[in-house]
């Protein structure tokens, strides 16, 4: 009979023991692994914990656990905070059901009415909800080289792609102070005019510290001045792309197409073989902008577990009560946005 247990983080071992056991699994994801929850609960002021399954002395589950605390959104235990991917991973039924079961005993002691499970299979019992309908993912495998990568894409795709390649850009990649102020100026500025606050400073340099050379910002100028710029993670051969965005000025230049397009290039160097475009919530233009690269959006599903009693957390910008402060939020001056977003940001979760 399996047992559940809280991991021992401090342990070297231990982690080493995680990190393979994550790695092994077809629905591994860094964001199962305990570099994870760990930078992203110090770059945003939360609490991360991971739970143990194991059986005669194997381990065969784990959960990682962000316990996310807002007093705007509430609070949750998140798998996992801040990612796109998480929940319990194990192929064992019966270690599963006992990590679900852990989870919601921590969930009730820590006071939190909400587990949000992102990803793993739906999970029975009293409380527990599964929906497969609200977000999609994008998987492709990378292409053997730059020509066979521009004929991967859809044709009028690639002919903005084609007008991107010919603007004079500056291509620069780094992981230092330097890089992270670029990405922050620019994905700052980015998420303020979709209506949404920014993640603190902090976040961006513990994922790009933490990851060391497995994480990197690549970032493209024009006139000497950064106009698109993205954060990535290179995990088991795939690149994840994951906070990336632009300035006004990107649309124009087609400054995006020319950072993916680029970040393909630089992925296929480092070894990988595929490109992870992220998720997107179904029917919106983001979703929209990855199928026309050539994505296939496939549906993820996600379980989540509600105290009785207890209304579900919904902290999505699609919810119809934030979209007057969404609307305001698009008006801020940039320097204000970006001081007072992390404030708000960071307990999204």
């Amino acid at each position: 009979m399996p047992t559940v247990r809280q991991a021992r983080l401090d342990d070297a071992a231990e982690r080493a023991r995680i990190a393979a056991f994550v790695a092994a699994q077809p629905d591994g994801t860094p964001f199962h692994l305990p570099v994870w929850g760990e930078a992203t609960a110090a770059g945003c002021g939360q609490r991360f914990r991971m739970l143990l399954a194991e059986a005669d002395g194997d381990l065969i589950g784990l959960v990682p656990l962000t316990h996310v605390r807002s007093p705007l959104f509430g609070a949750a235990l998140v798998s996992s905070g801040f990612g796109v991917g998480g929940g319990i991973l194990s192929a064992d039924p019966a270690a599963a059901r006992l990590l679900a079961a852990a989870a919601v005993d921590m969930a009730r002691e820590l006071g939190c009415p909400t587990i949000e499970m992102r990803g793993g299979a739906p999970v029975e019992g009293d409380g527990w909800t599964w929906d497969d309908t609200r977000y999609v993912g994008f998987v492709r495998p990378l292409a053997v080289d730059d020509d066979a990568e521009l004929l991967a894409i859809p044709r009028k795709q690639r002919a903005d792609v084609r007008k991107a390649l010919a603007e004079p850009f500056e291509i620069a990649v780094g992981r230092d102070r330097a890089a992270l102020a670029e990405h922050f100026r620019v994905y700052g500025t980015s998420v303020r005019n979709l209506g949404t606050p920014v993640f603190p400073r902090r976040l961006f340099a513990e994922v790009i510290a933490r990851f060391s050379e497995d994480a990197d910002v690549l970032s493209v100028r024009h006139g000497g001045v950064a106009v698109a710029s993205v954060l990535s993670i290179y995990w088991r051969g795939t690149v994840y792309p994951y906070w990336g965005g632009g300035t006004a000025a990107a649309r124009g230049l087609r400054a995006n197409e020319r950072m993916y397009v680029e970040l393909m290039r630089h992925a296929r160097r480092r070894g990988c073989t595929a490109f992870d475009f992220g998720r997107s919530k179904v029917g919106t233009g983001p979703a929209a902008y990855k199928k026309n690269w050539g994505f296939a959006a496939v549906p993820l599903g996600y379980p989540t577990w509600t105290a009785d009693g207890a209304a579900p957390r919904d902290a999505s910008p699609l919810n119809p009560k934030y979209r007057l402060k969404i609307a305001a939020w698009r008006k801020l001056p940039v320097a204000v946005a970006n001081r007072v977003g992390p404030l708000i940001a960071k307990g999204l979760g």
